[in-house]
C-alpha cells in the first residue's frame, strides 16, 4: 500500500512533465540603415505597405495605418497571412501587429505577434524588428518543418530578409 501511495504521484508528475505542450519563441532583428527615422518611416511606417520593401513579399493589401487597422500579406511562395495592427504609433515610429490565422506555407508557425521599430542611430536609423510565436505544430512531438527551430529560422529569416530590403529600398531611394 506505501508503495503504491509514492508510485502514483511520481507518475502523474511525470506524465504532467511529458504534456506540457509549445513554449513562446521569440526572435528579435536590427539594421542600421543610413537615413533619418523619418525616412525611413516615410517607406516602412505604411503597414499595408510591406509589398512595396519586401523581397519575400508578392503584393499586401490593407486597410489602413491606424489601430484595428489590417493587412493581407500574399508571399512570393504563394502562402498568405491575414495581419491585424494592435497599435500604430507614428509619432514614436513603432507599430505592433499579430497574425491572424496561420497560413503553414507563408511560415511554420501557429500564431505570432511583433513588434516594428525605427529609433535614431547617431545619423541614421536603428530599425528593430522583434516577434513571439508559437510553433506549426503544437502537438508535442511536432514535425521538424513545423517545430521550435523551424519557426525561428522562418521568422528569423523573414525578418532579417524584410530588414534588408528596406535598408536598399530607403538607401537605394526606391522600393522593390
Amino acid at each position: 500500500m506505501r508503495l503504491s501511495l509514492l508510485v502514483l504521484p511520481l507518475a502523474l508528475a511525470a506524465t504532467a512533465a511529458l504534456a506540457h505542450g509549445p513554449t513562446p519563441q521569440k526572435v528579435s532583428q536590427s539594421i542600421t540603415i543610413k537615413a533619418s527615422p523619418e525616412a525611413v518611416w516615410k517607406v516602412a511606417g505604411d503597414f499595408a505597405g510591406i509589398g512595396r520593401w519586401h523581397p519575400a513579399v508578392a503584393k499586401a493589401e490593407g486597410s489602413g495605418s491606424k489601430d484595428g487597422g489590417s493587412r493581407t500579406v500574399t508571399f512570393k511562395n504563394g502562402g498568405a497571412l491575414t495581419e491585424s495592427l494592435d497599435e500604430y504609433k507614428p509619432e514614436e515610429h513603432s507599430y505592433s501587429y499579430r497574425m491572424s490565422d496561420p497560413d503553414l506555407k507563408a511560415l511554420p508557425v501557429s500564431s505570432y505577434s511583433a513588434t516594428f521599430t525605427v529609433s535614431p542611430d547617431g545619423d541614421g536609423s536603428k530599425v528593430e524588428w522583434m516577434g513571439r510565436f508559437y510553433r506549426g505544430d503544437t502537438g508535442n512531438e511536432p514535425p521538424e518543418n513545423l517545430s521550435d527551430e523551424a519557426g525561428r529560422e522562418a521568422m528569423n529569416g523573414f525578418f532579417s530578409e524584410g530588414l534588408k530590403g528596406l535598408k536598399a529600398a530607403v538607401e537605394g531611394g526606391k522600393a522593390k
